[in-house]
């Protein structure tokens, strides 16, 4: 593979921090590599110098001669008074793009929504980030270096940008190199991961499914003394041999290594023993939304709906930006009345709100961490051991010397972690978390997942990350058209569900990624053609026939766990033999459930 870009020796410092340290890399062509690590170890940095916009103190940067890049920073450039169309296609003439398939698909794809006349500096955040990606995308060139780029993005056009960069290039040829805490979005694009840390850079190969296995294996082997990281990394790794990563079996991500390596390892949570403690603590009933009507104006933002939340349930919640989430969030703990219909909270609820903003932390900015924590009691339990409030903050990536900090000087990710603790020991029953993953980085977000393992409420949750929504989720929902309907199939079965919606209302859905010219190409009679065999209509016939089936037979254990579940609720709480027979089945219900989806999602895929 043909060399485009790197730097050799390179050593760069800051007055009160070394960020690398004779630090050698190499892109190469068909390179797509995800880069991670700690917030403020330097993943920016790295991409800035890899850029040329920042220069290093020692050592030097190579590039091919000819080699172009494009560059997404994690702040935007775009002159407010621009127009959307001047800030995406500059001037160029309109017959010029128009005719470029892969600038039509990207406008498509990811600003769709937002008006082409319309003005930079009258935009969201989310919009301006939007145009900004799309004025990256549409440029040709050999190299794209993307910072954040799934940030402010639904789930919807991440799936779309995934698919785009996977099909941008014909294979072996361009490169990327991206930093996202999107743990799903680098499994589905990258081939490689660098994780930065302590001034180093290391190489991995695979995505961060392969990542996070060898990220064990190096552990073991080493028997490194960072114990408490390789819990976590051995508990996440479970989760991917066992659940839906696991499933999909990419080659890149070798299941039998990783299952021989967590064969002794217990499931992420027991949730039998979880939903007996949420029984006691919330009693039988939590939140029943009863033909629930929300209107803005004429505009129904949810629409007769009626959902039953029960004690231990862990939803998550998908949907559009805009579709109303949040706003049923709000209904939900009664902070807001709907328009009509009305709301069951039980008698002993008690909720708390991680929310998107920070506002929680504002009268306590002249406050140093130390002094918050003396608020509170001194000792807490949690996963079945005391600990104290200094302990769970160190838990969440404090250390001692921060404990010192002024609320207002802590940065967006150590504000994010306070919050989080100072709820937990608020000891809520029911947790909503909108958008927790924010200023997060990927192992904060382990650490996050571990503590929400062990705790025993009823969970909802909204974010776009599909990797957390599934990790600690049991079951999705999406809301669409201002119904909500449970999704047994995930995000998967959602953005179906959503390309469905789209076309029914007559909209010009986002155009798939196509392979650039001769991606796909191959010698006629080779096994990797690229193309899809096409089905008689016989064969056609038949698929549909037992998808159909299988949808019936999916609806018909649907009900049945329904049913299992209200009787639970309605259970005495006090007979732990009734429950844990009655979860028992639930859970055999819920495997049957798991299988009929793996063949309803492969009879879907052969008819796609």
């Amino acid at each position: 593979m043909a060399y485009l870009l790197g730097c050799e020796n390179v050593h760069l410092e800051y007055p009160t921090k070394k960020v690398f340290d004779s630090v050698t890399l190499g892109i190469n062509e068909g390179d797509r590599i995800g880069v991670v690590g700690g917030n403020g170890d330097g993943k920016s940095t790295l991409l800035s110098l890899l850029a040329g916009s920042v220069p290093p103190d020692d050592g030097r940067i190579m590039r091919r001669g000819g080699t172009t890049i494009s560059t997404l920073e994690q702040t935007d450039s775009l002159d407010p008074e621009a127009t959307v169309a001047y800030a995406v296609v500059g001037d160029a003439p309109e017959h010029t793009w128009a005719s470029d398939a892969r600038i039509r698909t990207t406008i498509r794809g990811l600003i769709a929504d937002i008006p082409w006349d319309g003005r930079v500096g009258e935009l969201s955040g989310g919009q301006r980030r939007r145009v900004d990606l799309a004025r990256v995308l549409i440029e040709d060139c050999d190299v794209l270096l993307l910072d954040e780029p799934t940030n402010h993005l639904d789930v919807h056009a991440i799936a779309w940008l995934a698919e785009h960069l996977k099909n941008r290039w014909p294979k072996k040829s361009g490169a990327l190199l991206v930093v996202t805490h999107d743990r799903w979005f680098l499994d589905e694009v990258c081939l490689g991961m660098w994780e930065v840390h302590d001034g180093q850079v290391e190489q991995f190969g695979g995505g961060y499914s392969a990542y996070v296995l060898q990220r064990v294996e190096r552990a073991e082997a080493a028997q490194t003394a960072e114990q408490k990281r390789r819990n976590l990394m051995r508990k996440e790794l479970a989760w991917l041999a066992r659940g839906a990563r696991a499933r999909a079996t990419k080659p890149k991500f070798h299941v039998e290594a990783a299952r021989a390596l967590i064969a002794d390892e217990p499931p992420v949570r027991d949730s039998i023993e979880l939903k007996r403690t949420a029984i006691s603590r919330l009693g039988k009933q939590v939140v029943d939304l009863v033909d629930v009507t929300e209107r803005y104006g004429q505009k129904a933002v949810l629409h007769d709906l009626t959902w039953s939340i029960g004690p231990g349930d862990r939803f998550g919640i998908l949907g559009e930006n805009g579709s109303g989430k949040t706003t049923l969030l709000n209904v939900i703990r009664g902070s807001l009345e709907p328009t009509s219909g009305h709301v069951k909270i039980g008698k002993t609820v008690r909720f708390a709100v991680l929310s998107q903003h920070l506002d929680e932390l504002n009268e306590l900015g002249t406050c140093r961490v130390r002094e918050v924590l003396a608020l509170y009691n001194t000792r807490y339990e949690f996963d079945g051991k005391e600990m104290t409030p200094a302990q769970l903050l160190e838990r969440l990536g404090f250390d001692a010397v921060q404990l010192s900090a002024v609320v207002s000087d802590l940065s967006g990710g150590q504000k994010r972690r306070l919050q989080l603790m100072l709820i937990l020991l608020d000891k809520p029953n029911v947790l909503i978390l909108d958008e927790p993953d924010n200023d997060l980085d990927i192992d904060m977000l382990a650490v996050l997942e571990d503590l929400l393992d062990s705790w025993p409420g009823t969970l909802l949750l909204i974010t776009h990350d599909r990797y957390l929504m599934e990790r600690v989720t049991e079951d999705q929902f999406a809301l669409l058209d201002g119904r909500i309907r449970h999704v047994p199939g995930g995000v998967d079965e959602y953005l179906r569900l959503l390309d469905k919606r789209i076309a029914a209302r007559g909209e010009a859905a986002p155009e798939k990624a196509k392979p650039s010219e001769g991606a796909t190409a191959r010698a006629v009679g080779g096994s990797e053609t690229g193309l899809t065999p096409v089905l008689s209509n016989v064969e056609e016939r038949a698929l549909k026939k037992e998808l159909a089936s299988t949808q019936r037979k999916l609806e018909t254990l649907a009900t049945k766990a329904d049913a299992i579940r209200a009787a639970m609720r309605d259970a005495d709480p006090s007979d732990y033999v009734a429950i844990v027979d009655a979860q028992a089945r639930l859970h055999e219900v819920e495997r049957l459930i798991s299988v009929l989806e793996d063949e309803w999602l492969a009879l879907s895929e052969r008819l796609s």
